[in-house]
């Protein structure tokens, strides 16, 4: 699937900077960053939905140290 991305000047110019320095394109560069943002979206969920079940599994326990 093709999109456009579009990006300031100043966010252009350091996508290439950042890329050049790497060695890859702008493109792949943009897509390793979708990729790292979904990844940190991703794990940000799991860990909420873990303290979650923490909290249901522990309440007692939860309780009783809030005391």
């Amino acid at each position: 699937m093709a999109m456009t991305l579009r990006l300031t000047d100043a966010e252009q110019i350091a996508l290439r900077e950042r890329a050049d320095r790497e060695g890859i394109s702008m493109q792949d560069a943009a897509r390793r960053a979708v990729r790292d943002y979904i990844a940190k979206g991703e794990h940000h969920d799991r860990v909420v939905a873990a303290a979650a079940r923490v909290k249901v599994v522990h309440a007692e326990a939860l309780k009783r140290l809030g005391e």
